[in-house]
């Protein structure tokens, strides 16, 4: 018998990314009423026609880029306010879209607030919340570990490598949608195979298992399922307009590391919520927190230690002088620094303080991942910020890559060897 393609190869992905909830298990996550309004208005410049320089060297309208990059959906706020918002073949404002990872910035938010009501201990060990992690490789990691991606557990981020752990993930969860002897797998028991091969506390290392870890803590700690974690502490509370889906394995583990579907407009709202520093509009005028503001704080603010451990990282090569901490990416960009939440096949959520814009992008690249199509999205929204804040990148401080503020003096920050 021919075997079903998968979801997510191109070209049946450019359906189903809208589709997702039709073809896998999911639940809800549920919203609140009223909805947060979103405004709109009137740019000063024609979003489409900013000019962007791509990686390859040539410049080219906005639309040409998203046309290019296999945008389903993009959505530009500016001082909160919607100054451009178009959907591809398939998409709609009511629909939901797979957002991959960007998934994990709202686990890392609900770990949060449940750290804020002391619900959660961040200094703790996972396995003083799930013993069952006790034979695993998590054994001795710190939820501060996981929530900064910093354990010393062997897993590879390597999607075209069929040996790698990320793909040994899908296949346990995939196993466990099939139900049947395939059952007993699934996400849970797939990461208490994993093993250490360092030190916790380590070099940043890109690995989803730590945001599934995080989101078994979280669950375990607060006695809820994350679709309802989200639902009452982040969904409802930010207004969203609809109601979003969580993909989950056979058993109904949710997938905390790239599981949600939302639409388009409730991705801004989030991305809105995390540029006004964690807090929404109330109905008497002031501002109610949702997600406290030293976690934003603590994110946005790198130090030493923090930005030496993305520093020696892989991931340095991708966001030159960044750093990755609450489960967020940063960059220094020609307009002050950017927090980034990333998803495969295109999925980014770029939120500019100095510009005020937040950019939202849902995609379905051909490929997992495709390094131009991420450079020329970042330099997109870099340039639509850029424009409709009328900011000349000249006027503010610029870094150069690898130099941050925050480092203490006398130690010196040990870069990559590049040559």
């Amino acid at each position: 018998m021919e075997e079903r393609p998968d979801w997510r190869s191109a070209p049946y992905n450019r359906w189903a990314f809208w589709h997702a909830h039709d073809l896998l298990p999911t639940q809800i996550v549920r919203r609140a009423e009223p909805a947060r309004p979103l405004t709109t208005a009137s740019p000063t410049v024609d979003v489409r026609e900013i000019a962007v320089d791509r990686v390859d060297g040539t410049s080219a309208p906005l639309a040409s880029v998203l046309t290019d990059t296999y945008t389903d959906a993009c959505l530009v706020l500016h001082d909160g306010a919607v100054v451009f918002e178009e959907y591809a073949e398939h998409g709609d404002p009511s629909l939901t879209h797979t957002v991959m990872s960007v998934t994990k910035p709202l686990v890392g938010c609900v770990a949060a607030i449940l750290i804020e009501q002391e619900v959660l201990d961040p200094a703790r060990r996972v396995t003083d919340y799930v013993p069952e992690l006790a034979a695993s490789g998590y054994d001795g990691a710190s939820v501060r570990d996981v929530l900064d991606m910093r354990s010393g557990v062997h897993f590879r981020e390597e999607y075209d490598d069929p040996t790698s752990e990320a793909r040994e993930l899908d296949r346990w969860v995939a196993a466990s949608q099939r139900g049947g002897d395939d059952r007993r797998r699934g996400l849970y028991p797939y990461l208490l195979t994993l093993e250490a091969d360092s030190a916790h506390g380590g070099l940043f290392r890109y690995r989803s298992a730590e945001t599934d870890v995080l989101g078994w803590v979280c669950e375990r700690a607060s006695g809820h399922p994350m679709a309802d974690l989200l639902g009452a502490r982040i969904w409802g509370p930010m207004g969203a307009e609809h109601e979003a889906r969580l993909i989950c394995d056979g058993t109904g583990t949710a997938m905390h590391d790239g599981g949600l579907n939302a639409t388009a407009r409730d991705v801004a709202r989030f991305g809105q919520l995390l540029l006004d520093g964690g807090t929404v509009p109330s109905s008497d005028g002031g501002r109610d927190v949702v997600v406290p503001a030293r976690w934003l704080r603590q994110a946005w603010a790198v130090d030493a230690d923090v930005r030496d451990a993305f520093a020696n990282s892989p991931a340095e090569v991708m966001f030159p002088g960044g750093w990755f901490r609450n489960q967020f990416w940063f960059r220094p960009g020609p307009y002050g620094d950017v927090l980034v939440c990333l998803g495969v096949y295109g999925q980014m959520v770029h939120v500019n303080r100095r510009t005020r814009t937040v950019c939202v992008k849902l995609s379905s690249w051909p490929a997992v991942g495709n390094p131009a199509f991420l450079q020329d999205t970042i330099r997109s929204f870099d340039a639509v910020g850029g424009a409709l804040s009328n900011a000349s990148s000249q006027d503010v401080r610029q870094r150069l890559p690898g130099v941050v503020a925050g480092l203490r003096a006398g130690r010196p920050l040990q870069l990559p060897d590049t040559t």
